[in-house]
């Protein structure tokens, strides 16, 4: 179980805000923090992994107290069992890959575990290459390898796809599902993408300004029981163009543009890089396999 109550000043594009965060997971368990940018999410996964210290609050993971500040505790990033994949890889460019994962070792039993995991993500054909050799699935497969590396209690895990083409994020996420159910390690994740929450987690946590407005499964968190019956698809507004008396509103949803046509009184408060609900009243869906 880890245990997580902290406060940290946050300075973000659109002033200064607080993060304030009261919550638990299940040991074992996959959870996603998502919201927009500036939230806070980033931050909290680096005050879990020692990176950064909040003002005050508590962590405990599993029974040991990570973080304490009434009574000055704060354990060492070294000696916390953390993985994190960032972003952008995080890799060592003059390294090969059998070099990146051989530096996260600590002990002798890291070192046998090296040959496993570049087995078990099919690493193991490029063990000499060195990062600028690899395609960004290849870079971010070794990055989760070495985050894995100490078996550790808590994976944490920054929108490691978002820079990915789409068949290349599905095939990560399948592999993300297979290493979590081998290793078992409780995971933290970021995300902006609700179709790869809900295929992950199992737990959701929004942020919004630094506080957590919505908590539950993907399902509870993002259907709005106000929208059922309909036929309701997510995406992102890329731009919005009067067009006679209505509003040309273009769409991104899924890897997918498409364009829809909408009121002054739809389009009014909103601007390109929101999230909205498209919906449909009336609506007969047929499925078709793709190959």
């Amino acid at each position: 179980m880890i245990r997580i109550d902290i406060r940290k000043k946050l300075m973000t594009a659109e002033g200064k805000r607080e993060l304030s965060v009261s919550l638990e997971i299940e040991k074992g368990e996959f959870t996603t923090l998502f919201g927009k940018s500036g939230a806070g999410k980033t931050t909290l996964l680096r005050i879990i992994a020692g990176l950064t210290e909040p003002d005050e609050g508590i962590l405990t993971v599993n029974g040991e107290t990570w973080i304490d500040t009434a009574k000055d505790i704060s354990l060492p990033a070294k000696k916390r069992k953390t993985g994190f994949v960032f972003q952008d890889y995080a890799l060592f460019p003059n390294m090969s890959v059998k070099e990146n994962l051989e530096f996260a070792c600590e002990k002798q039993d890291d070192r046998r575990k090296v040959d496993e995991l570049m087995e078990m993500m099919s690493l193991a054909e490029l063990k000499d290459r060195k990062p600028g050799q690899l395609s960004g699935g290849q870079q971010q497969r070794v990055a989760l390898a070495r985050a894995l590396i100490r078996n550790p209690e808590v994976l944490l895990l920054d929108e490691p796809l978002s820079a990915l083409d789409h068949e290349t994020r599905q095939k990560l996420q399948n592999e993300i599902i297979n290493l979590h159910k081998y290793f078992s390690p409780t995971v933290i994740m970021v995300s902006h993408d609700i179709g790869e929450v809900y295929k992950l987690s199992k737990k959701v946590f929004c942020l919004e300004e630094g506080l957590i407005t919505k908590s539950g499964t993907p399902s509870e968190v993002f259907n709005n029981k106000k929208m059922r019956g309909r036929f309701q698809l997510m995406g992102e507004v890329l731009e919005i163009v009067p067009s006679d008396i209505v509003f040309e509103v273009s769409l991104l949803i899924g890897n997918h543009f498409t364009r829809v046509l909408a009121t002054e009184d739809e389009v009014k408060d909103l601007q390109a890089g929101d999230r909205v609900f498209l919906l449909s009243k009336a609506f007969n869906p047929i499925l078709i396999k793709t190959n």
